[in-house]
């Protein structure tokens, strides 16, 4: 990421917590007054990465973002717990009916938006419109399965793994930032947002071991409604194909590139993401 221009970006807004059914307490902050806008976070992220678009749209809706179980502040009874992407599905769920917000505009970057797709599938009550930021995750283009990570790329995870495993933060985060972004990213970052990666650093060996679900055409199809998609026009291209396919099997979606932005677009192009979201928004919020 580029050094962001917005000085609120990761600004410590108030924190609260809600202890949905299942007995998982999700931390959460909420600004605004309006239709729900939920935003779900990515790998090593957690309810700060989203300041900058809570900040500007709480003008316009009631803005929620979350941090997923056993990301930041980890909650200690449930630290323990399996983390599962089908896990953060669910507790999303049980947030959404336990704040009585549904349905929701729901709005996921990388790993949350492979989580936000499957809500808008598993809980299509829950969701009025859905906006997916390089969503992350395999592909599967045809009957056989998708196609298993490129060896370089698992020789990468294995060796952040080991990287953290060994006490070596800074060094693992870099190399998988970098990975997932453009080479010499992680350097470039805010202090605030290598911090927030740091704090969230233990989560990236367990998400390791719980791959994403492949999309499909079929599961495309099972999400109804109204979708944005976004692609950085930086990205790597495994977020870019993901997008590219998405759009051309689900109904009803407004794609968009992000110009000169790589993976943290909402971050090192705030504005410009803000805009693009709002404008979107904005046609579906009536």
């Amino acid at each position: 990421m580029n050094a962001p221009t917005d000085p609120r970006i990761f600004a410590v807004p108030e924190l609260c917590f809600a202890t949905v059914p299942s007995g998982v307490r999700i931390p959460y902050v909420a600004s605004g007054t309006g239709e729900a806008l939920l935003f779900v976070h990515g790998s090593l992220c957690d309810y700060r990465y989203w300041n900058s678009q809570t900040d500007a749209l709480s003008q316009h809706f009631s803005c929620f973002s979350v941090s997923l179980s056993h990301y930041w502040p980890v909650d200690e009874a449930v630290a323990q717990s399996a983390f599962s992407w089908r896990q953060h599905v669910a507790e999303l769920a049980e947030f959404i009916r336990a704040m009585h917000l549904g349905p929701v505009h729901l709005v996921g970057h990388s790993r949350g938006a492979s989580v936000a797709f499957n809500l808008a599938r598993g809980y299509p009550e829950l969701v009025k419109t859905l906006s997916l930021a390089d969503p992350a995750g395999p592909l599967q283009t045809g009957a056989a399965a998708a196609a298993p990570l490129p060896s370089s790329s698992e020789a990468v995870r294995e060796r952040v793994a080991d990287l953290i495993g060994q006490g070596e933060l800074d060094a693992g985060l870099e190399l998988f930032v970098d990975s997932v972004s453009m080479p010499g990213i992680w350097r470039k970052s805010p202090a605030s947002f290598r911090t927030m990666a740091l704090a969230n650093a233990a989560t990236l060996p367990k998400q390791f071991r719980d791959p994403l679900p492949a999309y499909t055409r079929a599961s495309a199809a099972e999400v109804r409604c109204r979708t944005l998609l976004v692609a950085g026009e930086r990205s790597p291209r495994m977020y870019r194909d993901n997008v590219e396919h998405l759009a051309g099997w689900m109904g009803h979606v407004d794609k968009r590139t992000m110009a000169g932005a790589s993976h943290g677009m909402n971050v090192t192009h705030a504005a410009a993401f803000n805009r693009l979201l709002r404008a979107f928004l904005g046609d579906q919020a009536a």
